[in-house]
Protein backbone atom coordinates (compact mmCIF):
# COMPACT_ATOMS: atom_id res chain seq x y z
CA UNK A 1 0.00 0.00 0.00
CA UNK A 2 1.36 3.25 -1.08
CA UNK A 3 2.41 5.84 1.88
CA UNK A 4 0.17 9.21 1.12
CA UNK A 5 2.99 11.24 3.31
CA UNK A 6 5.31 12.51 0.67
CA UNK A 7 8.45 14.80 2.15
CA UNK A 8 10.14 17.55 0.55
CA UNK A 9 13.71 17.32 1.05
CA UNK A 10 16.26 20.60 0.40
CA UNK A 11 20.22 19.35 -0.16
CA UNK A 12 21.46 22.89 1.63
CA UNK A 13 24.87 24.15 0.25
CA UNK A 14 26.46 22.59 -2.46
CA UNK A 15 29.76 22.30 -1.33
CA UNK A 16 28.87 21.23 2.12
CA UNK A 17 27.88 17.59 3.10
CA UNK A 18 23.98 18.12 2.59
CA UNK A 19 24.08 16.62 -1.06
CA UNK A 20 25.95 13.39 0.20
CA UNK A 21 23.66 13.07 3.33
CA UNK A 22 20.93 12.99 0.78
CA UNK A 23 22.01 10.38 -1.20
CA UNK A 24 23.01 8.15 2.23
CA UNK A 25 19.72 7.83 3.64
CA UNK A 26 18.19 7.42 -0.02
CA UNK A 27 20.02 3.67 0.44
CA UNK A 28 17.82 2.91 3.56
CA UNK A 29 14.24 2.47 4.06
CA UNK A 30 12.06 5.56 5.10
CA UNK A 31 8.96 6.07 6.53
CA UNK A 32 7.47 8.27 3.67
CA UNK A 33 8.26 8.81 -0.15
CA UNK A 34 10.80 11.55 -0.22
CA UNK A 35 11.82 14.33 -2.91
CA UNK A 36 15.20 15.96 -2.84
CA UNK A 37 15.02 19.52 -4.24
CA UNK A 38 18.23 19.66 -5.96
CA UNK A 39 20.85 19.60 -8.78
CA UNK A 40 20.66 16.85 -10.60
CA UNK A 41 24.15 17.06 -11.81
CA UNK A 42 25.10 17.94 -8.30
CA UNK A 43 23.74 14.78 -6.74
CA UNK A 44 25.10 12.75 -9.52
CA UNK A 45 28.42 13.87 -8.97
CA UNK A 46 28.66 13.81 -5.07
CA UNK A 47 27.27 10.07 -5.54
CA UNK A 48 30.15 9.21 -7.72
CA UNK A 49 32.68 10.28 -5.53
CA UNK A 50 31.43 8.83 -2.18
CA UNK A 51 30.90 5.81 -4.31
CA UNK A 52 27.51 5.35 -3.88
CA UNK A 53 24.40 4.64 -6.08
CA UNK A 54 21.89 6.80 -7.11
CA UNK A 55 18.90 6.70 -8.93
CA UNK A 56 16.92 9.91 -9.81
CA UNK A 57 13.58 10.00 -11.32
CA UNK A 58 11.87 12.93 -11.77
CA UNK A 59 8.63 14.24 -9.74
CA UNK A 60 5.55 16.20 -11.15
CA UNK A 61 3.17 17.34 -8.82
CA UNK A 62 0.83 14.51 -9.97
CA UNK A 63 2.94 11.96 -9.83
CA UNK A 64 1.81 8.67 -8.19
CA UNK A 65 2.74 7.85 -5.14
CA UNK A 66 5.01 4.46 -5.16
CA UNK A 67 7.42 2.49 -2.48
CA UNK A 68 10.75 3.42 -4.30
CA UNK A 69 14.20 1.21 -3.56
CA UNK A 70 16.98 1.78 -1.83
CA UNK A 71 19.19 3.63 -4.26
CA UNK A 72 16.23 5.72 -5.74
CA UNK A 73 14.82 9.05 -5.20
CA UNK A 74 12.32 11.29 -6.18
CA UNK A 75 14.02 14.40 -7.78
CA UNK A 76 12.79 18.05 -8.38
CA UNK A 77 15.61 19.28 -10.32
CA UNK A 78 16.60 23.45 -10.04
CA UNK A 79 19.24 25.09 -12.11
CA UNK A 80 22.49 25.82 -10.26
CA UNK A 81 24.71 28.30 -12.06
CA UNK A 82 28.48 27.26 -11.52
CA UNK A 83 29.56 23.56 -10.96
CA UNK A 84 30.04 22.86 -6.82
CA UNK A 85 33.95 21.49 -5.72
CA UNK A 86 33.12 20.28 -2.16
CA UNK A 87 34.45 22.08 0.72
CA UNK A 88 34.54 25.22 -1.61
CA UNK A 89 32.03 28.33 -0.85
CA UNK A 90 30.71 30.13 -4.00
CA UNK A 91 28.39 32.71 -4.00
CA UNK A 92 27.35 32.04 -7.83
CA UNK A 93 25.23 29.20 -6.24
CA UNK A 94 23.24 31.22 -3.61
CA UNK A 95 20.55 32.00 -5.89
CA UNK A 96 19.96 28.66 -6.50
CA UNK A 97 19.93 27.45 -2.80
CA UNK A 98 17.25 30.26 -2.05
CA UNK A 99 14.86 29.01 -5.03
CA UNK A 100 15.94 25.63 -2.93
CA UNK A 101 13.88 26.85 -0.32
CA UNK A 102 11.40 29.01 -2.09
CA UNK A 103 10.19 25.67 -3.90
CA UNK A 104 10.14 23.31 -1.11
CA UNK A 105 8.00 26.35 0.42
CA UNK A 106 5.86 26.41 -2.57
CA UNK A 107 5.06 22.81 -2.79
CA UNK A 108 4.35 22.60 0.81
CA UNK A 109 1.37 25.39 0.22
CA UNK A 110 0.25 23.86 -2.62
CA UNK A 111 -0.20 20.06 -0.61
CA UNK A 112 2.16 18.58 -3.00
CA UNK A 113 4.58 18.12 0.25
CA UNK A 114 3.23 17.01 3.79
CA UNK A 115 6.40 18.74 5.15
CA UNK A 116 9.93 20.13 4.04
CA UNK A 117 12.72 18.97 5.76
CA UNK A 118 16.52 21.02 4.88
CA UNK A 119 20.09 20.21 4.77
CA UNK A 120 21.90 22.33 6.22
CA UNK A 121 22.43 26.30 4.12
CA UNK A 122 25.66 28.14 5.04
CA UNK A 123 24.61 32.02 6.32
CA UNK A 124 27.63 34.03 5.86
CA UNK A 125 27.96 32.51 2.30
CA UNK A 126 24.50 33.33 1.32
CA UNK A 127 25.11 37.45 3.27
CA UNK A 128 28.42 37.36 1.22
CA UNK A 129 26.29 37.34 -2.04
CA UNK A 130 24.40 40.14 -1.01
CA UNK A 131 20.67 38.47 0.93
CA UNK A 132 20.08 39.41 4.20
CA UNK A 133 19.47 36.07 6.11
CA UNK A 134 20.00 34.99 9.26
CA UNK A 135 18.48 31.35 9.20
CA UNK A 136 16.03 28.90 7.71
CA UNK A 137 13.56 29.73 10.64
CA UNK A 138 13.45 33.64 9.50
CA UNK A 139 13.43 32.99 6.18
CA UNK A 140 10.72 30.63 6.39
CA UNK A 141 8.55 32.96 8.63
CA UNK A 142 8.63 35.77 5.86
CA UNK A 143 8.04 33.65 2.84
CA UNK A 144 4.90 31.92 4.83
CA UNK A 145 3.88 35.38 6.06
CA UNK A 146 3.89 33.96 9.63
CA UNK A 147 3.44 36.61 12.37
CA UNK A 148 5.52 34.75 14.68
CA UNK A 149 7.29 31.50 14.53
CA UNK A 150 8.89 29.79 17.60
CA UNK A 151 12.75 27.46 17.38
CA UNK A 152 12.41 24.03 18.91
CA UNK A 153 15.14 21.61 18.94
CA UNK A 154 14.12 18.11 19.93
CA UNK A 155 15.67 15.17 20.27
CA UNK A 156 14.38 11.91 22.39
CA UNK A 157 13.53 12.60 25.50
CA UNK A 158 13.94 16.36 25.50
CA UNK A 159 12.24 19.46 23.34
CA UNK A 160 13.47 22.83 23.63
CA UNK A 161 11.98 26.08 22.53
CA UNK A 162 13.66 29.42 21.97
CA UNK A 163 12.30 32.66 23.10
CA UNK A 164 14.65 34.73 20.94
CA UNK A 165 17.10 33.18 17.78
CA UNK A 166 20.02 34.65 16.12
CA UNK A 167 20.48 37.60 17.85
CA UNK A 168 23.76 39.04 19.85
CA UNK A 169 23.47 38.85 23.61
CA UNK A 170 23.26 42.24 24.01
CA UNK A 171 19.86 42.44 22.08
CA UNK A 172 18.92 39.49 24.01
CA UNK A 173 17.06 41.40 26.77
CA UNK A 174 15.36 43.94 24.95
CA UNK A 175 13.97 41.42 22.47
CA UNK A 176 11.99 39.69 25.55
CA UNK A 177 8.81 41.56 26.06
CA UNK A 178 5.28 40.29 27.54
CA UNK A 179 3.66 40.61 23.82
CA UNK A 180 6.55 38.28 22.36
CA UNK A 181 6.40 35.54 24.76
CA UNK A 182 3.07 35.37 25.51
CA UNK A 183 2.88 34.45 21.87
CA UNK A 184 5.93 32.19 21.92
CA UNK A 185 4.19 30.42 24.19
CA UNK A 186 1.02 30.51 22.74
CA UNK A 187 3.15 28.81 19.88
CA UNK A 188 4.35 26.30 21.67
CA UNK A 189 1.28 25.34 23.54
CA UNK A 190 -0.17 24.65 20.21
CA UNK A 191 2.19 22.98 18.33
CA UNK A 192 2.70 20.94 21.29
CA UNK A 193 -1.29 19.69 20.77
CA UNK A 194 -1.42 19.53 17.27
CA UNK A 195 2.03 18.85 15.87
CA UNK A 196 3.25 16.10 18.71
CA UNK A 197 -0.26 14.91 20.31
CA UNK A 198 0.24 15.93 23.83
CA UNK A 199 -2.89 16.99 25.29
CA UNK A 200 -1.72 19.54 28.11
CA UNK A 201 2.12 19.76 27.74
CA UNK A 202 3.54 20.93 30.58
CA UNK A 203 6.20 23.74 29.67
CA UNK A 204 9.78 24.40 32.01
CA UNK A 205 10.32 28.42 31.26
CA UNK A 206 13.71 29.22 32.07
CA UNK A 207 14.68 32.77 33.42
CA UNK A 208 16.60 34.44 31.61
CA UNK A 209 19.10 36.03 34.29
CA UNK A 210 21.72 34.03 36.92
CA UNK A 211 20.00 32.22 39.00
CA UNK A 212 16.41 33.45 37.47
CA UNK A 213 17.08 37.24 38.86
CA UNK A 214 17.60 36.58 42.50
CA UNK A 215 14.86 38.16 43.68
CA UNK A 216 15.56 41.34 41.43
CA UNK A 217 19.13 41.64 42.55
CA UNK A 218 20.75 40.12 39.04
CA UNK A 219 18.10 41.45 36.88
CA UNK A 220 14.31 42.75 37.06
CA UNK A 221 13.16 40.67 33.77
CA UNK A 222 11.76 37.86 35.73
CA UNK A 223 9.67 39.87 37.93
CA UNK A 224 8.71 42.44 35.38
CA UNK A 225 8.20 40.33 32.20
CA UNK A 226 8.36 36.73 32.70
CA UNK A 227 6.46 36.03 35.91
CA UNK A 228 3.37 38.19 34.68
CA UNK A 229 3.54 36.29 31.45
CA UNK A 230 3.07 33.06 32.80
CA UNK A 231 0.27 34.36 35.52
CA UNK A 232 -1.21 35.75 33.00
CA UNK A 233 -1.05 32.08 30.82
CA UNK A 234 -1.75 30.09 33.73
CA UNK A 235 -5.09 31.34 34.20
CA UNK A 236 -5.69 30.22 30.49
CA UNK A 237 -5.02 26.97 31.85
CA UNK A 238 -0.93 26.97 30.52
CA UNK A 239 0.89 24.43 32.72
CA UNK A 240 4.00 26.45 33.02
CA UNK A 241 6.46 25.81 35.68
CA UNK A 242 9.37 28.96 36.06
CA UNK A 243 10.82 31.00 35.68
CA UNK A 244 13.54 28.49 36.86
CA UNK A 245 16.88 29.41 36.79
CA UNK A 246 18.74 27.83 33.77
CA UNK A 247 21.52 26.23 35.59
CA UNK A 248 19.16 23.96 37.40
CA UNK A 249 16.66 23.64 35.16
CA UNK A 250 17.99 20.68 33.49
CA UNK A 251 17.99 18.00 35.78
CA UNK A 252 16.03 15.40 36.16
CA UNK A 253 14.15 16.70 39.20
CA UNK A 254 12.69 19.58 36.39
CA UNK A 255 12.86 17.53 33.25
CA UNK A 256 11.36 13.87 34.64
CA UNK A 257 7.72 15.15 33.90
CA UNK A 258 8.43 18.02 31.27
CA UNK A 259 7.57 18.32 27.67
CA UNK A 260 9.05 20.95 26.77
CA UNK A 261 12.05 23.58 27.90
CA UNK A 262 11.67 26.98 26.63
CA UNK A 263 14.89 28.90 26.96
CA UNK A 264 15.00 32.44 26.84
CA UNK A 265 18.05 32.53 24.09
CA UNK A 266 20.30 30.43 21.77
CA UNK A 267 22.35 29.33 23.81
CA UNK A 268 21.05 28.87 27.06
CA UNK A 269 19.09 26.02 25.83
CA UNK A 270 20.58 24.83 22.94
CA UNK A 271 24.11 23.43 24.44
CA UNK A 272 22.00 21.42 26.86
CA UNK A 273 19.76 19.85 23.83
CA UNK A 274 23.03 19.07 21.60
CA UNK A 275 24.74 17.38 24.30
CA UNK A 276 22.12 15.25 25.21
CA UNK A 277 21.12 14.08 20.97
CA UNK A 278 23.95 15.86 18.51
CA UNK A 279 23.33 13.70 15.64
CA UNK A 280 20.05 12.52 16.81
CA UNK A 281 18.36 16.13 16.77
CA UNK A 282 16.38 17.78 14.76
CA UNK A 283 15.52 21.46 14.41
CA UNK A 284 11.88 22.23 13.97
CA UNK A 285 9.99 25.16 13.26
CA UNK A 286 6.94 26.06 14.87
CA UNK A 287 4.28 28.66 14.61
CA UNK A 288 4.21 28.01 10.12
CA UNK A 289 1.07 26.90 8.28
CA UNK A 290 3.46 23.88 6.93
CA UNK A 291 5.38 21.22 8.67
CA UNK A 292 9.50 22.30 8.01
CA UNK A 293 12.32 20.48 10.63
CA UNK A 294 15.93 20.38 9.95
CA UNK A 295 19.21 18.86 10.86
CA UNK A 296 20.97 20.22 14.08
CA UNK A 297 24.26 21.07 12.44
CA UNK A 298 25.87 22.80 10.32
CA UNK A 299 27.27 22.44 6.35
CA UNK A 300 30.87 20.52 7.82
CA UNK A 301 32.97 21.88 5.02
CA UNK A 302 35.52 19.86 6.07
CA UNK A 303 33.60 16.43 5.45
CA UNK A 304 32.14 17.53 2.08
CA UNK A 305 32.94 14.73 -0.41
CA UNK A 306 34.77 12.47 2.07
CA UNK A 307 31.92 10.06 2.56
CA UNK A 308 32.44 10.13 6.05
CA UNK A 309 29.53 12.41 7.38
CA UNK A 310 27.02 11.29 9.75
CA UNK A 311 23.10 11.02 8.59
CA UNK A 312 21.66 10.71 11.81
CA UNK A 313 20.13 14.47 12.23
CA UNK A 314 18.96 14.11 9.00
CA UNK A 315 17.32 10.57 9.65
CA UNK A 316 15.78 12.32 12.90
CA UNK A 317 14.70 15.19 10.69
CA UNK A 318 12.78 12.60 8.61
CA UNK A 319 11.20 10.85 11.51
CA UNK A 320 9.85 13.85 13.00
CA UNK A 321 9.07 15.45 9.93
CA UNK A 322 6.65 11.90 9.50
CA UNK A 323 5.49 11.89 12.85
CA UNK A 324 3.60 15.61 12.82
CA UNK A 325 2.78 15.02 9.42
CA UNK A 326 0.88 11.87 10.52
CA UNK A 327 -0.22 13.50 13.22
CA UNK A 328 -1.80 16.76 11.69
CA UNK A 329 -3.67 14.34 8.65
CA UNK A 330 -5.17 12.33 11.74
CA UNK A 331 -6.43 15.33 13.47
CA UNK A 332 -7.95 16.63 9.78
Amino acid sequence: MSNPIRLAITAGEPSGIGPELVIQIAQKEQPAELVVIANRNLLKERAELIKLPISLKDFTPDSTSTQHKPGELLILDCPMPAQSEPGRLSTSNTQYVLDTLDTAIHGCQQRWFSAMVTAPVHKAIINDAGFPFTGHTEYLQTHTQSDQVVMLLATHGLKVALATTHLPLRDVADAITRDTLKRTLIILQQDLKTKFGINNPRILVAGLNPHAGEGGHLGTEEINIIEPTLNELRKEGFNLIGPLPADTLFTQKYLADADAVLAMYHDQGLPVLKYKGFGAAANITLGLPIIRTSVDHGTALELAGTGKADDGSLTTAIQFAYTMAKMRTQNQ
